[in-house]
């Protein structure tokens, strides 16, 4: 069962609700809305009674398996990260390397990214890697580095968490936590997180359907943390041309069915350099709210994914391409609606 609670209900209702879900045995979750009111999701039904109280706008008893993520009871997210706003409108640009290769290099990539347009820094402290013989990545020394990084250029970071017990050390130097495709169905992970309020970016699974997606999402939801984005990084096909399929159409089928915002990484989504520019600009197209770049001043000497990364001049030429076909998509969109309007009145 969902319950809508509006702006001006008192804050006894809330209260109410959420009391008799407990005493009835029933697990309740509360998520704010975009209108400054609530939706509260409840595992079951409630007393009819306890539907009356002031303030209640609607019940529902049909509805998505992932109710607090669903777009049904609330129109659209706006995630904040330090100072920047994702799902408001405007793309966000996060990038930076692979991998964290120490305090010099990530203050070096940072401003290169800065330079070239990048809104959040991102880089990994903990690496999952196929090989065990692979660099795994520096730790908290790396979480240091990307601390020290964020204080020279203004850039809040975010940067992957591996293991539940990793959780509060990585949230004391990250303004966002990555959960990586392998851990997008490592539930006590998700639950986790989900006790924080640090903003969560997770990332779809190489095999994963949308609705699991967004199951996963909901897992973060339900622990009382709102501030999710959805991140397609591609899934697995059957050409070995590609590292990934880059599943474009998840995109606006996401945005269709849930509130929460949508970046697109197509540096993991293709694996190769040179298909990262224009599967960026095609993930916008697609109506990404941002997009998730691997970006080393120095492509071919980065410890990791050396194959995918881009120079910051190429992100500069993103950045810039991406604001115009933006604003582009923008002005196409209001026409049509424009249009819209005056035939519907007519």
């Amino acid at each position: 069962m969902i319950v809508t609670v509006t702006h001006d209900a008192p804050a006894t209702t809330t209260a109410t609700l959420l009391a008799t879900a407990a005493s009835s045995g029933l697990a309740a979750r509360m998520l704010p809305d975009d209108r400054g009111g609530a939706v509260i999701g409840v595992d079951g039904n409630l007393p009819p009674d306890a539907l009356t109280l002031p303030g209640i706008h609607a019940v529902h008893r049909d509805h998505k398996p992932y109710m607090l993520a669903s777009k049904e009871h609330r129109t659209r997210s706006v995630v904040r990260v330090g100072g920047v706003a994702i799902g408001a409108g405007t793309p966000v640009l996060m990038a930076g390397p692979c991998v964290v290769e120490g305090r010099d290099e990530i203050i070096e990539a940072a401003r290169a990214v800065k330079a070239a347009g990048a809104d959040i820094l991102r880089g990994g402290a903990f690496k999952p890697r196929t090989s065990p013989y692979a660099f795994q990545g520096l730790g908290e020394e790396g979480l240091r580095c990307l601390a020290a990084a964020r204080e020279v250029t203004g850039l809040p970071v975010v940067t992957e968490v591996l293991e539940p017990d990793q959780i509060e050390l990585v949230a004391e130097y990250a303004d966002m936590l990555q959960v990586g495709a392998r851990n997008m169905a490592n539930f006590p992970l998700l639950r986790r997180v989900g006790k924080l309020h640090k903003p969560v970016l997770l990332k779809r699974g190489f095999s994963a359907t949308v609705e699991e997606w967004l199951m996963s999402a909901e897992y973060i939801l339900a622990g009382g943390n709102a501030n999710v984005v959805l991140c397609e990084r591609g899934i697995r096909g059957f050409d070995p041309a590609v590292r990934f399929n880059l599943d474009l159409s998840a995109v606006p089928l996401a945005k269709e069915l849930s509130h929460l915002p949508v970046v697109v990484d197509p540096s993991h989504g293709t694996g190769r350099r040179s298909l990262v520019p224009r599967m960026a600009l095609a993930g916008l197209a697609a109506g990404a709210d941002g997009l998730i770049v691997e970006v080393h001043p120095d492509p071919e000497r980065a410890r990791c994914d050396a194959s995918q990364t881009i120079t910051p001049a190429e992100l500069a030429s993103i950045h810039r391409r991406g604001l115009a076909l933006h604003a582009a998509l923008a002005e196409d969109e209001i026409a049509e609606y424009g249009f819209a309007e005056v035939a519907l009145s007519a």
